[in-house]
């Protein structure tokens, strides 16, 4: 063999050799592969040449599925639409504020106190009534929704149970009776009564209640008038208003017999507890 042919042979060997090298020192320098080779190594459905993506997956296996959060939006901004509705309807204001203005009727000062005082008074008064209530949602189902031990749905559930049982207990059964006959539900169990029934009976009780407690409210002040329009009667002063009269007297009844101690704690026991 010549010269020239030893030259090649050696130079095709030699190019065996780098080509059979490749592939080990690839592997020990952790350089990436070849197109083909990550083309082989790509999952199917994704090409080479598209960006790299990172996916997260939010589905626990530890909390059951709850409600996405754009419905739990809309349901607490529905509620504080609500609130004004549900706080007068559904808890003690309804027969407090009622009653507050009969005694400012009674006594014949309608702006004494103002809306605004009678108002306000009826909100705390209220939230005083109803503290073991709120305790009780709070204990039941707000703190355990929080903490993910339940769902939204399940939390709504445990929240009314303390509210029906206070509504249930300041109703009458004979109201409970008439929405259901007008609803024409048959024999039904109190706990299986809907909200749709508990709530308007709730309210007609609370209207008769705060509506007795104004009756015997204005029996003593109209006692005074009837006094007072005697005794103008006999002596003459038939040009003289008796409610001119009898104002200062039926204030003078309520300051000394302490009238506001005495209606608030009639109303704060008139709940039964």
């Amino acid at each position: 063999m010549t010269t020239a042919g030893r030259w090649l042979a050696a130079a095709l060997l030699g190019g065996l050799v780098a080509l059979a090298s490749v592939p080990e020192a690839r592997a020990q320098t952790g350089a990436p592969p070849p197109p083909a080779e990550a083309a082989a190594s790509t999952p199917a459905g994704v090409r080479p040449s598209d960006p790299l993506r990172l996916t997260v997956n939010l589905e626990g296996t530890q909390r059951p599925g709850d409600v996405s959060v754009a419905v739990q939006i809309v349901v607490v901004m529905t509620l504080l639409t609500l609130a004004p509705s549900l706080i007068m309807l559904m808890t003690s204001f309804t027969r407090i504020i009622i009653v507050l203005g009969f005694v400012r009727s009674a006594l014949g000062v309608p702006n004494a106190p103002a809306n605004q005082i009678i108002v306000g008074l009826s909100l705390f008064l209220t939230l005083f009534v109803m503290g073991p209530v709120f305790d009780r949602m709070n204990a039941e189902a707000l703190q355990p929704y929080l903490a993910g031990k339940m769902t939204s749905p399940e939390a709504l559930d445990r929240a009314s149970v303390p509210l029906r049982e206070f509504m249930l207990k300041q109703t009458r059964t004979r109201d409970l009776e008439f929405f259901l006959e007008l609803g024409r539900f048959g024999p039904t169990p109190v706990k299986d009564l809907p909200l749709r029934i508990i709530v308007p009976a709730f309210v007609l009780s609370e209207l008769q209640t705060s509506f007795q407690m104004g009756f015997l409210l204005f029996l003593p002040f109209l006692v005074i008038d009837l006094l007072v329009s005697s005794v103008l009667m006999a002596l003459g002063m038939m040009m003289m208003p008796p409610v001119v009269v009898s104002l200062p007297f039926k204030l003078l009844l309520f300051v000394l017999v302490d009238g506001w101690h005495l209606v608030v704690r009639s109303l704060i026991e008139s709940f039964h507890s």
